[in-house]
């Protein structure tokens, strides 16, 4: 129920925004910054950080990464992100204040190609009705 002055009384519902999504928002920002601007291994310099999930207890962070190159670089660079992760554990651990610093796993983010591949059997699903004559018509005005 709302109240004139715009307060709402009554139990509040929660957000489905729980303290293991913040948390997973903030070190997805801050190891962003770290692999940017204090990772030298040239390994690991075209590395775009998509999402980080990070279990409800907090204690381990999986921290979903793309980058552009073979399956051999990709390779390549989950190796130099595997070598620099204490480092970065380290420096999450100033930037970051909590009690147990999460552990940090490194896998390559999918959802990119996967979504590529989805769009091109849709783009070859909607070329093959055209030459069908399926999807010529137009739709009846209202």
């Amino acid at each position: 129920m709302v109240t004139g002055a715009g307060l709402v009384e009554g139990p509040v519902a929660k957000t489905g925004y729980n303290r293991a999504d913040r948390v997973a928002d903030q070190v997805r920002m801050e190891v962003a910054d770290i692999l940017m601007r204090k990772i030298k291994d040239p390994r690991v310099q075209a590395v775009t950080v998509t999402d980080v999930k990070l279990t409800s207890d907090l204690r381990i962070a999986r921290v979903y990464v793309t980058t552009m190159g073979t399956q051999e670089e990709e390779r390549q660079v989950l190796l130099g992100l595997e070598q620099a992760s204490g480092f970065i554990r380290g420096e999450l651990g100033r930037r970051v204040a909590l009690r147990y610093l999460p552990e940090i796993v490194f896998t390559m983010d999918v959802s990119g190609p996967r979504g590529d591949r989805v769009l091109k059997l849709l783009d070859e699903l909607h070329a093959k009705t055209e030459a069908e004559g399926g999807a010529s018509e137009a739709p009846p005005a209202l």
